[in-house]
């Protein structure tokens, strides 16, 4: 009786830690730990993850149409619809390794085929979803971070952002500056409410490569509307200064936003830390 209770017991445990039937724990984008409020599941060996992760830390477009979701980045297209294993891939019709499906509000795909299908290394191990993006190059030196800098009355504060994704996306808004302008006559981190015309600094980014090492410095400022308007007619709102280069451009308050909407994303799903502060 004790043989079989022990036979019994061990292949009890053996069938729960089949990797089978192993839940997946975490999911690593660049090495960084993804926060997510669903948690990764493994469907018949394949890893079925929710989709804001897709969209919101690699980068991919989502639209929605009824049960058909369509995921597009860069030249790269999958539409794809909930309980089916047919997907379209670029305009070709492909079966999935993974059904999605809808659980808890949450739709889940297969991560490993939407994520080589825009470029991404996929690798599992002990219940770890490593997925790793194409780096951004800039004058082919590889982009390891984004340090974004803000001053506050008394100090000021540096961040640090990860995941290939966003700095992609950063630096694509910093290429929509506008015309060229020369320099302001005064500008700085400080608001000066002595000089009409005047600017001040609202964040510096830094473009990090492996050394820790600045290749590319973007500052972005704002016009002091502390005055009156036919004061301040002929200034624009917000100006570029691609620090690299000693160059200025008109900027716009969109893009501003949508820097500050990437920087609000990459804080919620874990890719943001500080790594300096200095408020008094």
């Amino acid at each position: 009786m004790k043989k079989i209770f022990t036979g019994l017991l061990l292949t009890s445990i053996l069938w729960t830690a089949s990797p089978a039937d192993a839940a997946t724990t975490q999911i690593k984008i660049d090495e960084v730990v993804v926060k997510t409020d669903a948690t990764p599941e493994l469907k018949n060996n394949r890893t079925m993850v929710p989709l804001r992760v897709i969209s919101e830390n690699l980068g991919a477009q989502v639209q929605w149409k009824d049960s058909k979701i369509t995921l597009s980045k860069n030249q790269s297209t999958i539409i794809l619809n909930l309980n089916s294993q047919t997907v379209i891939k670029n305009g070709k019709t492909e079966h999935l390794d993974g059904t999605p499906y809808l659980k808890n509000n949450r739709t889940y795909v297969p991560i490993r085929f939407i994520a080589e299908t825009f470029g991404s290394q996929v690798d599992y191990k002990q219940g770890i979803v490593n997925i790793a993006t194409k780096p951004l190059l800039i004058g082919n030196q590889k982009i390891k971070a984004l340090h974004y800098e803000y001053h506050m009355t008394m100090g000021g504060i540096i961040q640090e952002i990860k995941g290939n994704s966003y700095h992609h996306d950063m630096f694509e808004i910093f290429q929509q500056k506008g015309n060229k302008v020369e320099a302001p006559k005064d500008y700085s981190w400080q608001l000066n409410l002595d000089t009409p015309g005047s600017y001040y600094k609202l964040g510096q980014y830094d473009f990090m490569n492996t050394d820790n090492k600045s290749i590319q410095q973007f500052d972005i400022y704002s016009l002091n509307q502390a005055f009156p308007d036919e004061l301040l007619e002929g200034f624009p709102k917000v100006l570029l200064h691609d620090v690299s280069n000693n160059s200025w451009y008109i900027f716009s308050d969109s893009a501003v936003q949508s820097i500050q909407q990437l920087i609000n994303r990459a804080t919620n799903n874990g890719f943001n830390k500080i790594i300096s502060n200095t408020v008094v």
